[in-house]
């Protein structure tokens, strides 16, 4: 079960730095919506994305949610990549996150291939300011 503090930081309408690996080791690092369940980190992408792809390669990701407006009370989350869910669940997603952000019914943009939901299991959990 994710910390209280980090469900409310990703459930709100902050944004996220989404860390992951790239095939040659090094770090690409991507500001993303972020969404939770109870238990995972919930990241809603496109299956041709490179995140996607290196997060599929290598499960490793970790997770960093500044509270908008107070960037010095975040939560960092480090875990691995359990699952994935794509077809309307995955639509569905993405067009609560742009009503969450934006305040629309609809996500905007165009969809270039699949949208997929990407669960994360927080195997370390950090907030500051702490307790």
């Amino acid at each position: 079960m994710l910390d209280k503090r980090a469900l409310r930081l990703a459930r709100g309408a902050n944004y996220a730095s989404l860390a992951t690996v790239m095939p040659d080791g090094s770090m690409q690092v991507h500001v993303m919506w972020v969404d939770a369940d109870d238990d995972h980190i919930l990241i809603n992408t496109e299956t041709h994305r490179p995140k996607f792809r290196n997060m599929m390669a290598n499960p490793r990701a970790t997770v960093m949610i500044p509270e908008r407006g107070n960037p010095w009370h975040f939560a960092e989350v480090r875990g691995e990549v359990v699952g994935t869910v794509t077809g309307a669940e995955a639509r569905s997603h993405i067009d609560a996150l742009a009503h969450k952000y934006m305040g629309v019914d609809e996500y905007p943009n165009p969809i270039t291939s699949e949208r997929v939901i990407v669960r994360i299991a927080p195997e370390r959990v950090f907030v500051y300011p702490p307790g």
